[in-house]
């Protein structure tokens, strides 16, 4: 067994060695890694180390280079080396975390972590929490708290009835909410239909007086009020001191969907963009992204540990926790599950509240960096300057067809290898969004993208004029 961990493990630091070398896109075809992975049905053993040589071998150009620092397209960090060899040890260990009976080292970690995230995020001591795999579970976690409450509020059980019969819930946000409520709401029985979109302004902040009347319409019946803390496209931050005032006059929660956002809390630079999120009823994030843990690693709190807990306990004969020690399965919607816990409490540890700050307001100033050169090129519009770590650009063409220009050359980025940026569609138009959440994007990377991005604008002009000729 050591043989081939020793062979993985080579593997892995030559992966991540040869990172700020490696193409960013994925330049295998489809066709050829099914034609290097697509194997019979194995009907015998082969040698674990061959195994591991032949997978690196035959997904070589099918990783996308995600976790470099000049990985730009979505809101996505890059894994911290004591994260990295922490989660390696969460493997190794092999803990179910369901319970405190079976991992008791990793439910003392959760509950100590617990405890640093509330303190780190600005949220309440007194809220509950849970790991869970990543922000759309922390939705869906908070949601189902929610859900219980509200409807136990008007006289229903929801966790013994169901919804069959059930006073409707509304989920009031903005147009700019992530595509995740969506899931949870069909997740969770609560359906798309029930999401009502109130009125934002030019940079997708609710608008208060739209949310006002949405409730009075409402005339307290059940209703979450869905709150961003960076807005995926601009990083922009709803009003949340008077939005709770509003929702919670009507009877509402309050959600707030922190996926990165809510990271500021740890700089005073910034912090001052969550005032009044600490009023919230739960919130959610994720710490893959700038507290860049390796994937599954989503957080979720709740001010209410009544209703977060009644959501989810349910007892089992067999397994009897320990009464002096939180019981994980309590508060997750997962019962067998890996220990989340281990790589957070890795990472806080080697970083402190200052080097989480630091990593904020360095990719800030990157974020600020990068669009801004962008905007400088030729052929080039700036749409959204950042707040925070967000950003949108787009690119002009003389035949007045931006989308299609856009989509184009973002395509040539890609293909250049030097940077990857994604596309999306912001009010109306298509843009490419500008994300920097990579502890390790450098001054470098800014500027190897800058030259990447000019070269593929002189190169369209080149071929314009070539076929104007």
């Amino acid at each position: 067994m050591t043989n081939v961990l020793d062979v993985a493990a080579a593997h892995a630091a030559r992966y991540l060695e040869a990172l700020s070398s490696r193409p960013i896109a994925a330049n295998a075809s489809i066709k050829e890694l099914r034609s290097r992975l697509f194997r019979p049905l194995p009907e015998f053993a082969m040698d674990p180390k061959d195994v591991i040589e032949e997978l690196v071998r035959d997904t070589e150009g099918g990783l996308m280079g995600s976790s470099s620092g000049r990985f730009f397209g979505w809101v996505i960090g890059g894994t911290l080396p004591t994260a990295l060899a922490a989660d390696w040890l969460t493997s190794a260990w092999d803990q179910n975390a369901a319970s405190n009976l079976t991992a008791p080292a990793e439910a003392v970690v959760e509950e100590v972590c617990g405890d640093w995230m509330k303190d780190l995020l600005g949220i309440p001591k007194s809220a509950s929490f849970a790991f869970v795999t990543g922000c759309q579970m922390a939705h869906t976690t908070a949601l189902a708290a929610a859900r219980h409450q509200l409807l136990q509020e008007r006289g229903w059980d929801v966790e013994q009835s169901g919804l069959s019969g059930a006073p409707q819930l509304k989920i009031l946000t903005t147009k700019s909410r992530h595509e995740s409520i969506l899931r949870s709401a069909r997740l969770l029985g609560i359906g798309t239909g029930a999401v009502e979109y109130i009125p934002s302004d030019g940079t997708g902040r609710m608008q208060i007086g739209g949310l006002a009347k949405a409730l009075e319409r409402l005339n307290s019946e059940p209703a979450v009020v869905w709150l961003q803390a960076g807005d995926l496209n601009t990083g922009n931050f709803d009003p949340f001191d008077e939005a709770c005032s509003v929702a919670h006059a009507a009877r509402a929660w309050v959600h707030i969907d922190g996926a990165f956002g809510l990271w500021v809390a740890t700089s005073s630079k910034y912090r001052h963009l969550l005032a009044g999120a600490e009023k919230a009823d739960s919130w959610a994030t994720d710490g893959h992204k700038w507290l860049n843990l390796p994937f599954d690693s989503g957080q979720v709190f709740v001010a209410h540990p009544t209703a977060h807990r009644a959501a989810f306990a349910q007892d089992a004969s067999y397994s009897v926790p320990s009464q002096e020690l939180r019981n994980q399965k309590d508060w997750n919607p997962e019962w067998s599950r890996r220990g989340r816990g281990f790589v957070a409490y890795a990472a806080v540890r080697a970083l402190g509240r200052a080097g989480i700050a630091e990593i904020v307001e360095r990719c800030c100033a990157h974020t600020q960096r990068l669009v801004n050169g962008i905007g400088r090129l030729p052929g080039a519009q700036i749409l959204a300057i950042p707040i925070i770590n967000q950003g949108l650009v787009r690119f002009l063409a003389p035949d007045g067809n931006h989308d299609s220009a856009t989509d184009e050359v973002i395509r040539r980025i890609q293909l250049d290898g030097v940077a990857w940026f994604g596309g999306a569609t912001w009010n109306g138009m298509r843009v490419m969004r500008v994300s920097v959440c990579n502890w390790m994007t450098t001054h470098d990377d800014i500027e190897r993208t800058l030259a990447s991005v000019s070269k593929v604008l002189e190169e369209r002009v080149d071929r314009t004029r070539h076929r104007s000729c």
